[in-house]
């Protein structure tokens, strides 16, 4: 089919839930991908941080190849390969001791605030709040929503969300105000992504490390964005110096495979007993020999040490183009590879630009672009990017 007769049958026959340029990507390779006309792009948001080694990356693709030949699905009824791999390099890597593996970030954080409340049921305490930060973003299901802050995506849902009580991020004052009887665990991303790449500061995590000790909740930290490397480590909470009690991934996870999971503590796992949660497709053998793959070329290319170096290389890079416009960008921030842009009037504009420049980049918070390349960007596709950004924001008229 052509570009035109798909979008016709796309806003046909799909629930129209999503607003998405006039163009239908075919294929990818590396940092690129080209649409149906044969126009390349290069792609820096990378699929929101999911395609971490890029398109086409000729290692996981052998995997997943190598694993559908053999045995793509089984149920959790028995035992498989695959999942019980992963779940041993997951512990290896990360502070927890047992994993649960779900399809999608909202599905792991969906787990991950049962088994918190689970775990004070074993103790015989009624305690089923989760604390969760202003302008967060958790997932679109039910409890993931109610624990996420930002008004604009609850508000259709308020009369069925379960009452969670939303703080000030980097205020632990505001976190403390809201500890009472009924609060199970703090929920946070260390770094806001969908909010605009905001992070949070060393004094707020320590501090809520030391309160959640104190009060006896859990410490629940959302890396499905910035987890497995994109900060330039492969979990952010280790540039904090300290451990959450429960830790969720997503997103690169799979290497663009759907899987996610959440890692806890051994005494808080232990609360889930058979039959207490489950998923169908969750850790299949499929999407766990793809994730297997991903995370062994993320050591084997030494990915999340270059990411700290590219990191740093694109944030000078963008804060050149501060300098230059300084009417028009506010701050550049970030973390690794996962950068943010915050400009002085709204970007949507600029994101078209680009993407008819032939570069993908997506703006988060209506005025922050939000740059999500995958880890195997090189210096001289950043200066692209930049050539590209410098010539969008010489057009006054255009941008703002």
């Amino acid at each position: 089919m052509k570009t035109k007769e798909l979008i016709e049958n796309e806003k046909k026959y799909l629930m129209q839930t999503y607003s998405r340029p006039a163009m239908v990507l075919d294929k990818g390779g590396e940092m690129k991908v080209w649409d149906l006309e044969g126009k390349q792009y290069y792609d820096f948001i990378g699929g929101i941080a999911v395609n971490a080694l890029g398109y086409s990356h000729p290692k996981l693709v052998q995997a997943i190849k190598h694993q559908a030949e053999k045995l793509i699905h089984c149920s959790n009824l028995f035992y498989s390969e695959p999942q019980i791999i992963l779940a041993q390099m997951l512990v290896e890597f990360s502070c927890g001791d047992k994993v649960f593996f779900g399809n999608s970030g909202a599905e792991v954080n969906e787990g991950a605030i049962k088994l918190a409340v689970k775990y004070f049921k074993e103790q015989n305490k009624d305690k089923h709040k989760i604390i969760y930060m202003k302008n967060s973003f958790h997932g679109r299901t039910i409890g993931a929503l109610a624990a996420t802050g930002q008004y604009k995506y609850q508000n259709d849902y308020l009369a069925i969300l379960p009452k969670f009580k939303e703080v000030i991020f980097n205020d632990l004052d505001s976190v403390k105000a809201a500890v009472d009887e009924e609060v199970a665990a703090v929920l946070i991303e260390p770094i806001q992504g969908e909010s605009g790449i905001k992070i949070a500061t060393q004094e707020f995590i320590k501090g809520l490390r030391e309160l959640c000790n104190k009060e006896g909740i859990l410490l629940i930290f959302d890396e499905i964005q910035c987890g497995l490397g994109r900060t330039g480590k492969m979990f952010a909470y280790q540039h904090y110096g300290i451990e959450p009690d429960i830790l969720t991934i997503a997103k690169s996870l799979g290497g663009g495979i759907p899987i996610g999971a959440f890692i806890a503590k051994d005494k808080i796992a232990s609360s889930f007993k058979p039959g207490d949660h489950g998923t169908t497709f969750g850790g299949n053998p499929l999407a766990c020999a793809a994730a297997i793959a991903n995370l062994k070329i993320l050591q084997e290319e030494d990915l999340i040490r270059k990411c700290q170096k590219k990191g740093e290389y694109f944030k000078d890079k963008l804060k050149g183009l501060k300098e230059k416009y300084p009417e028009k960008i506010e701050e550049v921030r970030g973390l690794g590879l996962m950068v943010g842009m915050e400009l002085k009037e709204e970007g949507q504009d600029i994101v078209k630009k680009c993407l008819e420049e032939g570069v993908l980049i997506n703006c988060a918070a209506k005025n922050v672009l939000r740059f999500l390349p995958p880890l195997i960007v090189e210096e001289k596709e950043i200066d692209y990017l930049i050539g590209i950004l410098d010539k969008v924001f010489k057009d006054i008229n255009l941008c703002f």
